[in-house]
């Protein structure tokens, strides 16, 4: 934000004088007749949609035109502003109204142009025009996020008086296939008077000397390189780096793969106020000389590889405002010298393996306005009395750490948040009352933080008054009856909470809806046909795992932006509305486990961006339909658990992306389709992550989530959420499928889970089953297949689920460290096959007498050849030493000196040894010598006093 900020004032400070000579011109000025017509050539190649050239007239004169400034004395057009006025300085994609087509070059007759922004419009690719090098009195060229493509016209050199050059893109641009590169940038040196550049998102991997040509620039103060491609911050040939004007120098996005350099503090540490290094590889420790950087206003080198304790000396940088330090691999704990930041204004330690307490002091730096240490092994407690200096919060995140947010319940925050990020942080258990204060508050995430509570009814309304985009209170224990309630915010998560009563109602701007796992209650019909004052934005609904009932009506084609449906779980019955054919958007539907019935509705092939469809566990009826072959999008099938009758239809193979398909448990008949090698996703080890964006979904603004998917794998039933893109299974069993097992189906080398089990199969396992190289696990049981079990099935080394029971296979099972690891009910059932585990020896294992005998004449035959072995090797090994002591004086003398050495060594061990043991009997002999004396004295003593008592 800071680097954005100085960015935007510096081409003004630049250009302030002449900005307001030519503003405040006195009097109308006359402009010259050949720019005029220039301007209006340069306006006819462009295209403008949205008519912002409408004052461009030949009826006026061209220094009256929106976006032409004049010379206040000469009437020379001197500078062209035709930025996109959407365009912000954030990140954000904004369309608004740009300006495309071709740069006519009519704008070489404007000779006095020293001001040229094109930046934010749309040119559809276009390289950027060469001639624009030959405008020599070009100062100031902003050309950023213009969707200019290709090469870099290297003529840009020539242009000796630019002092603001901005080519960089964006990655909006890059979306649509419009990315700049270069190949040399040794035209960049002839810049001289430049002061800034940006050249963000521009591919510079070419260029492995990059560092050497910008060094060139001695003027330069401003430099932005983000996401370049770049994979190298230290030049061996060059010696010094002469960035002595450079206040801010931006790096982040690119790949360096090594520490922190060292020309960064030598020369850098009187100018430089802005550094940022993040997301770009860094290794190795933060190092002290960063101290070095005296007027440093920001830092950041988040999400790099940094490993070690954050430097103490960081609290010695009094000019730091911005200290971003997150997802690194620190360890210990927070600096207490970070409390000595006066002027500090944001903080982000997120992710980085920190422990311990937060430090007292950091509590006291009132002009924080953001702190974000989520991700930690933080703990002990926040208390009303931390927070009360922070008067300038906005932006909170203590997620994933085992603080406890433990205030009152009267208690009144100093503070206004913005942002709250409080996830798997003991917040409970009484739901904060003090949320109600926050009126600025637009992000509130609160999931999992321990609060068993009802949520109270000012909560709803006070959420529907302010400007909250996102509310997430998932995975509490939040109860309350929600009928009747308004939901107003974008991107809404009650799951898995105690919410129960009816479906609320929603606003038109609710983007995502999840309230899975509660206990609503009630009809659907209402909630889906309710009227709406505007268009439905809604584009994600979750409410499966309730309670909620009744059939579903033509009320959802309402919602045409929908793209995931999910109503499994509930107590749904009726039939599928053939209107929902309309929803051309839905990517993923789930209707499993209702009580749905009739034939799956023809219309849903007209969804043609559908992805999962998961109809298990209902009453559908009929055939598998044909259609489905046509939906080349679809890459999980699940019928599971219902009456449908009928063969595999061979359509079916056409879906090359499956990689679930789920038809267990029906009354399907007939062979299984032999094109199953056709399922290309299956058939190949590892699949490019974009095919599976069906899956991950954006959810919160800061938040990926899944589709999820409940499987029976390896005789269990698993629910499949972030890996399930990963998965690759046929599930086919418990229906009355015949025939043989396809051999084509041994090509699927992806598959990980086949299940075949409980039909009326024949024939024999495929040879070729052992190229199912990925295969986990394989159930064949309760057929009637026969013969004997692969060979190749012993190179199935991922298989840990193995079920043959109950068939007709013979002959001995393959002898293979897996397939023996399984247990005896892998096998049971087959009378004739035999082998380890089976206690069942086969025949050919059975040892005979005559076997026997012949193997002891043969073991009688190897004994003299072990004998003769064993003589020669020693024969060879003595004459190998000793010839070599006979012959090689040198090691004659080693050995012999050595064995000296061993037995003088050997001498005095023993001799000291000796003496020790000697002296140490002697001393055990002298206290046993002079313990008997004692003991005679004693019992003398005694004799002479019994003695005298006698007479």
């Amino acid at each position: 934000m800071a680097i954005s900020k100085a960015i935007i004032l510096f081409p003004f400070l630049c250009f302030l004088p002449s900005t307001i000579s030519i503003l405040h011109a006195p009097s109308p000025l006359v402009c010259n007749e050949t720019e005029k017509h220039a301007l209006l050539s340069f306006k006819h190649a462009l295209s403008d949609p949205w008519n912002r050239l409408s004052s461009w007239s030949a009826q006026e004169g061209c220094c009256v035109w929106k976006g032409v400034y004049c010379h206040n004395i000469t009437g020379r057009v001197v500078q062209l502003h035709l930025r996109n006025p959407c365009t912000s300085d954030s990140e954000i994609s904004c369309d608004g109204f740009p300006l495309g087509g071709k740069v006519s070059p009519d704008l070489l007759k404007l000779e006095f142009l020293n001001y040229l922004d094109l930046s934010g419009n749309n040119f559809g690719g276009i390289p950027i025009p060469s001639f624009l090098g030959s405008m020599r009195s070009l100062t100031y060229l902003d050309l950023s996020a213009a969707s200019f493509g290709g090469l870099i016209p290297p003529q840009l050199g020539n242009l000796s008086n630019l002092n603001y050059l901005s080519l960089g893109n964006d990655y909006y641009s890059l979306l649509y296939g419009t990315q700049l590169y270069v190949e040399n940038l040794s035209w960049i040196s002839h810049l001289s008077s430049l002061v800034s550049l940006n050249m963000n998102w521009v591919d510079l991997h070419k260029e492995v000397h990059w560092l050497e040509s910008m060094s060139m620039l001695s003027y330069l103060s401003i430099l932005q390189l983000d996401f370049c491609e770049l994979d190298n911050m230290i030049s061996p040939s060059l010696g010094y780096v002469n960035f002595t004007s450079l206040t801010i120098l931006s790096l982040r996005g690119n790949h360096f793969n090594h520490k922190i350099p060292d020309w960064l503090f030598n020369n850098l540490s009187n100018s430089l106020l802005q550094l940022d290094l993040s997301a770009n590889s860094l290794k190795g420790h933060i190092p002290n000389s960063i101290l070095e950087f005296r007027y440093l206003n920001t830092l950041d080198l988040s999400i790099n590889q940094l490993i070690g304790q954050i430097p103490e000396c960081l609290g010695q940088l009094k000019r730091l405002e911005l200290l971003s330090l997150g997802y690194n691999s620190f360890d210990g704990s927070i600096p207490s010298s970070l409390g000595n930041l006066s002027s500090l204004w944001s903080l982000s330690l997120l992710n980085s393996r920190l422990n311990g307490t937060l430090p007292s002091g950091l509590w006291l730096v009132s002009n924080l306005e953001v702190l974000l240490v989520g991700n930690n092994s933080l703990v002990g407690i926040v208390s009303e009395a931390h927070l009360k200096k922070l008067s300038k919060l906005k932006s909170l995140d203590m997620s994933s750490t085992s603080l406890i947010f433990k205030v009152k319940s009267n208690w009144v925050p100093p503070f206004q948040l913005e942002f709250l990020e409080m996830s798997s942080c003991q917040m409970g258990p009484n739901f904060p009352a003090w949320l109600q204060t926050q009126t600025s508050l637009w992000y509130l995430y609160i999931s999992k933080s321990g609060i068993v509570d009802i949520a109270p009814k000012w909560f709803w309304k006070w959420a529907s008054h302010i400007d909250l985009l996102v509310i997430d209170l998932s995975d509490n224990q939040i109860s309350g009856n929600l009928s009747g309630v308004l939901l107003n915010s974008v991107y809404i998560d009650l799951s898995s909470n105690c919410f129960m009563g009816e479906l609320p109602r929603l606003s038109p701007q609710v983007t995502e809806l999840r309230m899975a796992n509660n206990s609503f209650f009630g009809p659907i019909s209402p909630f889906l046909c309710q009227k709406l004052n505007g268009k439905r934005n809604l584009q994600i609904l979750d409410l499966s795992i309730n309670g909620i009932f009744g059939e579903l009506y033509y009320c959802l084609t309402y919602y045409q932006s929908l793209s995931h449906l999910n109503l499994g779980n509930n107590n749904l019955s009726g039939k599928i509305p053939d209107s929902w054919g309309s929803l051309f958007e839905l990517e993923a539907l789930h209707l499993n486990n209702n009580n749905f019935y009739g034939v799956i509705p023809p219309s849903l092939r007209n969804c043609t961006s559908l992805g999962l469809l998961d109809l298990s566990g209902n009453r559908f009826s009929g055939n598998i339909p044909s259609w489905t072959g046509e939906m080349t999008t679809l890459m999980v099938l699940s019928l599971r658990s219902n009456r449908l009758i009928g063969n595999i239809p061979p359509k079916i193979c056409e879906l090359s992306s499956l990689i679930v398909l789920d038809f267990a448990y029906n009354s399907l008949s007939g062979i299984i389709p032999t094109c199953l090698n056709n399922f290309s996703s299956m058939a190949t080890i590892g699949t490019k992550k974009d095919h599976f964006s069906v899956f991950e979904y954006h959810s919160a603004p800061m938040n990926d989530d899944q589709e999820n998917l409940m499987l029976v794998i390896k005789g269990k039933e698993w629910e499949y959420k972030s890996i399930l893109k990963l998965v690759r299974t046929i599930d086919l069993s418990s229906n009355g499928l015949w025939g043989s097992i396809p051999t084509q189906i041994s090509n699927l080398s992806g598959l990980q889970s086949l299940n075949l089990s409980f039909n009326h199969l024949t024939g024999s396992i495929p040879d070729k089953t052992g190229n199912m190289e990925s295969l986990e696990s394989l159930d064949l049981s309760r057929n009637h297949l026969s013969g004997e079990i692969p060979q190749s099935m012993s190179n199935l080394t991922f298989l840990n689920h193995l079920d043959l029971s109950y068939n007709n296979f013979s002959g001995k099972i393959p002898s293979s460290t897996q397939l023996q690891s399984f247990d005896e009910v892998s096998y049971i059932g087959n009378a004739q096959l035999c082998g380890a585990p089976l206690k069942k020896i086969c025949p050919e294992d059975e040892e005979s007498p005559h076997t026997h005998a012949i193997e002891e004449s043969k073991e009688g035959q190897e004994i003299p050849w072990f004998y003769i072995g064993m003589g020669v090797g020693f024969i060879v090994g003595f004459w190998g030493v000793c010839g070599a002591l006979i012959f090689k004086k040198a090691w004659r003398y080693a050995y012999f000196q050595f064995v000296s050495d061993v037995n003088d060594w050997m001498y005095v061990v023993i001799a000291i040894r000796w003496n020790w043991l000697h002296n140490n009997l002697r001393i055990w002999k002298c206290g046993r010598l002079e313990k008997r004396n004692i003991r005679m004295m004693k019992l003398s003593t005694q004799l002479e006093s019994h003695a005298s008592l006698l007479r």
